[in-house]
């Protein structure tokens, strides 16, 4: 078993009450590691680390900063395998989607050594004779970051990385089912980096102690700004508590993202499409394709192909490089996944695949004539469900996918461009794929969702609007008249 600590103002620290919890590895039940339990007198500390740092830090150069985040990005792929062992025995990563963070990680990395030379101003035209008018953006303070458990080298380092690079400090809370990975970890590679003391702190806690955490975060008067990714539910409410503190926040929530295959698709094409969307991560993905819309006259022998896909599909020990199908994080996941299930076959539904779970290991599952008064229609399930609603035609599938409080992410496969383009401008989604599923995401673009999926956006240039203040400066050159 491992021991871990937090790390609170370029110190590995307990946390002030000495006590512990245990890190479960959700494959075998056993204790993957033991890490600190935080209260919210950990979160003041650190935030207070934070805030001691950010003079310096906002007014260190940009070639300083650049510096840092490209070394951090060859650390992080010194340690890929350490990392990844790290994933699959803490969260029961899949070697697909731990080597899809080993890509990404490093390229938001070195995004963000980029973007510490895009806090930029402009002059701005003035109509009062002899008036000089300038915007400029400076950094906003602390920004107080709420990582997942499903991909938590992307999630959480993204809801850090830029808004460190434009100049402000930082404190981490990862999740509780992954502060290795999600915290712990990335804070190591910051301090070997040679990160200042103070710029990123990280804390962990358990569920129980989550709320009082948070609500330091959020309330305390030196954090400026939230980065939280997370469930729509939990997102709600610390929407709800910094809109109480005028904290401006980013929000980056669940999804129940739509597929949809017109009947001139390549079948094959869309079925390794949907295979992928759906079961990537045991679909414990934001981003994943939780529901699969195809029209009418192809709708057979697309499902004909998902299935064969679906019986191919590996499922077992994460660490086996061959499995595709790992464990779910933790019981409450497989019991909801497999009520969605349940409830949509006992409305009518057919169970084509699956339906079946071992311990925490959810087998993929295929599920057809789904009703859009189903929990499987309208709610995340964030397990390995494909459900599918056959329609009868294009404009039926828009609003068979615009039939939902959710809007992240969307897939249209179809071999008629013009009509995907005007599909996807018409869809209800913040992110649209033409020619692809739904999971999909690079360092460089403005991530986030609309409706319940949540406002604001975590990447590309999108970001530094969201974590920088910008403010107006005007000169008058010479003394003004005054009536």
């Amino acid at each position: 078993m491992n021991s871990f600590r937090m790390y609170i103002g370029g110190e590995w620290v307990d946390a002030a009450n000495g006590e512990t919890f245990d890190d479960y590895n959700p494959y075998n039940g056993q204790v993957y590691a033991r890490v600190p339990k935080g209260t919210r007198a950990d979160a003041k500390r650190a935030i207070d680390a934070a805030a001691r740092a950010f003079p310096a830090w906002a007014n260190t150069p940009p070639a300083a900063r650049q510096k840092m985040f490209l070394k951090a990005a060859d650390i992080f792929e010194k340690r890929q395998d350490e990392l990844v062992s790290t994933l699959m025995q803490e969260n029961g990563s899949t070697v697909g989607i731990a080597m899809f963070q080993m890509f990404f990680v490093p390229g938001l990395l070195r995004q963000a050594a980029a973007a510490a030379y895009d806090v930029k101003g402009e002059v701005i035209p003035a109509d009062y004779p002899n008036s000089f008018f300038m915007a400029l953006r400076q950094p906003a303070g602390v920004v107080a970051g709420f990582g997942p458990f499903n991909v938590p080298y992307i999630l959480c380092m993204r809801a850090i990385a830029l808004p460190i690079a434009y100049g402000n400090t930082a404190v981490l809370k990862p999740s509780e089912e992954a502060p290795v990975a999600g915290g712990i970890r990335l804070a190591e590679i910051f301090e070997e980096a040679g990160f200042p003391p103070g710029v990123l702190n990280v804390i962990t806690s358990t569920r129980q102690d989550a709320a009082e955490v948070g609500d330091e975060m959020i309330a305390n008067p030196a954090t400026r700004r939230i980065s939280f990714t997370g469930s729509t539910e939990v997102g709600r409410i610390i929407a709800e508590k910094a809109g109480r503190h005028l904290k401006r926040a980013v929000m980056e929530l669940g999804g129940k993202d739509p597929l949809i295959v017109l009947r001139d698709a390549d079948l094959d094409y869309a079925a390794d499409a949907a295979a992928w969307g759906a079961f990537l991560h045991q679909g414990q993905i934001c981003m994943s394709t939780e529901r699969i819309i195809v029209e009418r006259p192809v709708a057979d022998a697309f499902i004909e192909k998902l299935v064969q896909r679906a019986n191919g599909l590996k499922v077992g020990d994460p660490g086996d490089f061959t499995t595709n199908i790992g464990p779910l994080i933790n019981q409450a996941a497989v019991t909801k996944v497999h009520s969605h299930v349940q409830e949509a076959i006992n409305g009518g539904a057919n169970l084509i695949l699956g339906g079946k779970y071992e311990n925490l290991l959810y087998y993929p599952t295929i599920v057809t004539n789904v009703q859009d008064n189903m929990k499987l229609f309208t709610d995340q399930t964030f397990g390995p469900v494909a459900p599918i609603v056959i329609v009868d035609d294009a404009e039926q599938a828009l609003a068979v996918a615009n039939n939902s409080r959710y809007g992240l992410s969307s897939g249209i496969i179809t071999n008629d461009f013009n009509k995907a383009l005007d599909m996807a401008m018409r869809l209800e989604t913040g992110m649209v794929h033409i020619g692809d599923q739904s999971v999909n995401d690079e360092p460089q673009v403005p991530f986030g969702g609309v409706k319940d999926s949540g406002y604001g956006r975590m990447g590309g240039k999108a970001a530094l609007d969201e974590f920088t203040e910008l403010r107006w400066i005007s000169v008058q050159r010479t003394p003004r008249t005054f009536p």
